[in-house]
């Protein structure tokens, strides 16, 4: 059977698209965003494309989450968990805890600037 479709992007909701993608702008080493002060996209070669929309009563999930509102998060595979935190932390990104099951499989909840959690990790899995 053929696919349906193709993944075109994956849209953040948010209070602030400005703040949003200029955070994954820096995380992720990506061109500025195009769009509006409502809808603003970042090009990502491997994924498509990230865009931010603006939602006026916007409420960030809660962490750790008991009540289903945590639906997806990223992971971003890194190679020095340390250098990484200290550049996400740099860029507006805050620590929702703090290093797990510390050693090879090492990683770290963190929260964007609009509360979507996502993690850092040493070892895809």
């Amino acid at each position: 059977m053929p696919a349906i479709g193709r993944f075109t992007q994956l849209v953040f909701e948010c209070k602030d698209p400005t703040a949003e993608a200029l955070f994954w702008q820096k995380v992720l080493d990506l061109a500025p965003a195009t769009g509006d002060d409502q809808w603003l996209t970042l090009d990502w070669e491997p994924v498509g494309r990230l865009s931010f929309h603006r939602v006026s009563d916007y409420e960030p999930p809660q962490w750790p989450g008991h009540r289903g509102e945590l639906q997806v998060h990223l992971d971003l595979l890194v190679d020095d968990l340390s250098e990484a935190c200290a550049a996400v932390e740099a860029a507006g990104g805050h620590p929702l805890t703090d290093v797990l099951d510390p050693g090879p499989k090492a990683w770290r909840i963190y929260a964007d600037p609009a509360g979507h959690p996502f993690c850092l990790v040493t070892v895809p899995e």
